[in-house]
C-alpha cells in the first residue's frame, strides 16, 4: 500500500499499481518493466475512449479509479467522437501509442482483460455492443 496520508489519493494508486501489476504478471514483465505496461494500459483506453460516444465514454470513465480516469481523459476532445474504428484501426490506433516490442493484438486483448475484472459487467456489456463485431469480438 501506498501511504500518501489521504486514504482516496492511497486508494487510487493501489488500485493503479494493482492494474498494472495485472498486465505486467500477464506478459511476465518485471516491475522495472512498469513504463510499458503503463503505455499499453493507456493507449487502449484512449482507443477505446475515443470509439466510445461521449455518453457511452463518461459511464466507463466513471468506473475507472481516480489515477486511471485521469490518465483516460488526458487529450480527450468529446467533440471528435466516436472514431469509426474496427479492430485493425483500432489496434492500430494502440501501435501507434505503444512503442514497445510486443505483440500489439495480444496487448489489446490482455489490457481489455484486466479492464474487464474492474468494470461492472453492466457498463462492460454496453460498452462491448457499442463495439463494431470484430472489435466486440476481442472483448472478454
Amino acid at each position: 500500500m501506498s501511504g500518501t496520508g489521504f486514504a482516496p489519493f492511497t486508494a487510487t494508486i493501489d488500485k493503479t499499481n494493482r492494474m498494472l501489476h495485472e498486465i505486467e504478471e500477464a506478459f511476465g514483465w518485471p516491475r522495472e518493466r512498469r513504463n510499458q505496461s503503463y503505455a499499453a494500459l493507456r493507449g487502449v483506453l484512449h482507443a477505446l475512449r475515443d470509439r466510445l460516444t461521449v455518453h457511452e465514454a463518461a459511464q466507463l470513465g466513471a468506473q475507472l479509479p481516480m489515477l486511471v480516469r485521469g490518465v483516460y481523459y488526458e487529450g480527450w476532445r468529446p467533440a471528435d467522437v466516436p472514431i469509426k474504428m474496427h479492430h485493425d484501426e483500432f489496434v492500430g490506433r494502440v501501435r501507434h501509442d505503444f512503442v514497445y516490442d510486443a505483440d500489439v493484438d495480444e496487448v489489446v486483448r490482455t489490457v481489455l482483460k484486466v479492464l474487464r475484472a474492474h468494470i461492472t459487467e453492466g457498463e462492460w456489456e454496453d460498452v462491448k455492443a457499442s463495439m463494431p463485431k470484430d472489435l466486440a469480438g476481442v472483448m472478454p
